[in-house]
């Protein structure tokens, strides 16, 4: 049996604010952006990778109010385990990333081998960046 993992979807507080930012700051591209009434899929994906990233926002017809209030509030206090983007240069990439006006939680030290960061978007998921292992 052969397996996949297509996607995983983050919580957003607002769609078009989080897709400005994956595509504009983070260089990632638009996969889907369908609605159906008041639900918006919208999906991005990262140059050159087959898997993709659900930005939803928490609400019907997958939540009720009260659940989605409190998912919400998880995430704006950044509650959410974070994500990771591996990058071949992390003091590069987070120098350009800055200059793109992305919120930075950690700056990029040397530890565990490589160079990682901290950074969250703009309804506080957070993420760390890291650096590749060279090979050898």
């Amino acid at each position: 049996m052969t397996q996949t993992v297509q996607m995983v979807g983050v919580y957003v507080r607002d769609q078009d604010e989080a897709r400005t930012f994956y595509v504009d700051k983070l260089g990632f591209t638009v996969q889907s952006d369908v609605r159906n009434g008041d639900y918006r899929w919208l999906t991005v994906q990262c140059p050159g990778q087959p898997f993709q990233l659900g930005l939803f926002r928490p609400g019907p017809p997958v939540h009720d109010a009260a659940t989605a209030q409190t998912l919400q509030a998880m995430v704006a206090k950044g509650a959410m385990p974070p994500l990771v983007l591996e990058v071949a240069d992390c003091r590069a990439a987070h120098a350009r990333m800055l200059a793109a006006g992305v919120e930075f939680t950690q700056e990029p030290i040397d530890r565990y081998g490589t160079v990682d960061a901290g950074f969250r978007d703009p309804s506080g998921n957070g993420w760390k960046m890291i650096q590749a292992r060279r090979a050898g």
